[in-house]
């Protein structure tokens, strides 16, 4: 029988774990919401791989790979301080706690790092030398992969455009800085912006839109209002596409890529205005630079992400290139 991959995701929602090939096919399952996670995000995850070893029955299981949200230091393969949804996380050496646990090599990367592998790999950048993944959710991530090697940086902050200023005297973001990516195109930043825009406006269509609690307009609320006309809606969102614009000029510019892959919970929402966005990108990016880069929008879930961190477990084996 073929050999498999434990491929973990910890989302900010769902912990989803799956048996995946080395050729990306998931041929199993497991998925626990976050807000059940009983005993911690570690034991939970530990849970899961063992359910998954039972089902991979007489495969052999040749690595577990997991992805995180947040930065992970590629010397000592300590998760970062900041993990948002996952806080038990940090400082933790889980990839050593899993191959001690389990006797298998285990592989612990930010999540975005491990999608930009899967779509590397399997999907949407395969065959290419140069990638760049952005990953509009709830938050900003991104990962790349320069001349087949993923860029983590020196204690794994490599890649944080979405907290790269898109605009010098824009508002605080969360991580800090100001006037970031995340505050513009991320799904948190544009259900902010479009909140802040209604407070005190009781007649405001968006506002009627979300029942009157400006705490129910969300990021998908918001597209939706402005794909039918509604003017802070569409303000927000026009601020999103010149935001998204801005950091792809940036990218080409500064890397020059083959292939730029935009996906995570907000692409679906991005697609539709994909020429509006590349229009943007027109006014910042070198012109021959940007015509020479692939572009593609790419809705993503969690067999996706499942897939990232199996590919994460191939590329370490492979020694990190290929």
């Amino acid at each position: 029988m073929s050999d498999v991959i434990i491929a973990v995701d910890v989302g900010g929602t769902t912990i989803a774990a799956g048996l995946v090939t080395p050729a990306g096919e998931v041929l199993a399952d497991e998925r626990v919401a976050m807000r059940d996670a009983a005993g911690g995000t570690i034991p939970t995850i530990e849970r899961l791989i063992e359910t998954l070893v039972r089902r991979a029955g007489d495969r052999r299981v040749r690595g577990i790979g997991v992805g995180v949200p947040g930065p992970v230091d590629p010397v000592t393969g300590r998760i970062s301080e900041y993990v948002p949804h996952a806080p038990d996380l940090a400082d933790q050496p889980l990839a050593a706690a899993l191959a001690a646990r389990f006797g298998r090599p285990a592989y612990v990367d930010n999540d975005v790092n491990a999608l930009a592998l899967a779509e590397w790999r399997f999907g949407a950048g395969r065959g290419v030398r140069s990638l760049v993944v952005l990953a509009p959710g709830t938050g900003f991530g991104c990962g790349i992969l320069l001349e087949g090697r993923l860029v983590r940086g020196m204690n794994g902050f490599g890649g944080e455009f979405g907290h790269t200023p898109v605009k010098f005297d824009g508002p605080r973001c969360w991580c800090g800085g100001r006037g970031c990516l995340a505050i513009y195109a991320s799904g948190r930043g544009i259900a902010e912006a479009a909140q802040a825009r209604v407070a005190g406006h009781a007649a405001a269509p968006l506002l009627a839109a979300a029942g009157g609690d400006p705490g129910a307009i969300t990021a998908e609320l918001v597209f939706r209002a402005a794909a039918g006309g509604e003017s802070v809606a569409a303000a927000v969102v026009d601020e999103a596409c010149q935001a998204l614009g801005a950091m792809l000029g940036t990218i080409v510019n500064g890397l020059n890529p083959e292939a730029i892959v935009v996906t995570g919970g907000v692409a679906v929402s991005l697609a539709p205005l994909e020429k509006r966005i590349l229009a943007a990108a027109g006014e910042y990016a070198l012109a021959r630079a940007l015509v020479a880069t692939r572009v593609t929008f790419v809705a993503a879930d969690k067999r996706t992400t499942m897939r990232g961190a199996a590919a994460l477990v191939l590329y370490e084996e492979e020694g990190g290139a290929r």
